[in-house]
């Protein structure tokens, strides 16, 4: 399903699954590092078959952080920044809710304690 179809919480939660795996973080490391790559390229970088990382980058380009391009027999991968961002900018929101939140209970908690001298 494309992230236009999915709404935003499925959409930051297969972003976040897709992170949760440390081989598809340093893939997107990788990615990042050299603009674009194939799955043979990047399975020289892990201890892993060029099948599983070809499972990973699966996972990664389902929740929209990588895109591939056919060249010739080749299939590249690249870093797609905007299921970073918008997921960033979900995180960002998330603290700055909690952070209002926070600052109301430390209010309450500094009145007790003037009422309470």
């Amino acid at each position: 399903m494309t992230e236009a179809r999915r709404g935003p919480r499925e959409h930051v939660d297969s972003v976040l699954a897709a992170l949760a795996d440390p081989t598809r973080r340093q893939l997107l490391d990788l990615l990042a590092a050299r603009g674009e790559a194939t799955a043979t390229t990047l399975a020289e970088s892990f201890p892993v078959s060029r099948q599983a990382v070809l499972k990973h980058l699966t996972i990664l380009d389902a929740a929209g952080l990588v895109t591939n391009r056919r060249v010739g027999r080749e299939v590249r991968y690249a870093v797609r920044s905007a299921a970073l961002d918008s997921t960033a900018r979900w995180m960002a929101a998330l603290a700055s809710d909690w952070d209002r939140r926070l600052s109301v209970v430390k209010r309450l908690a500094e009145a007790a304690e003037r009422e309470a001298r």
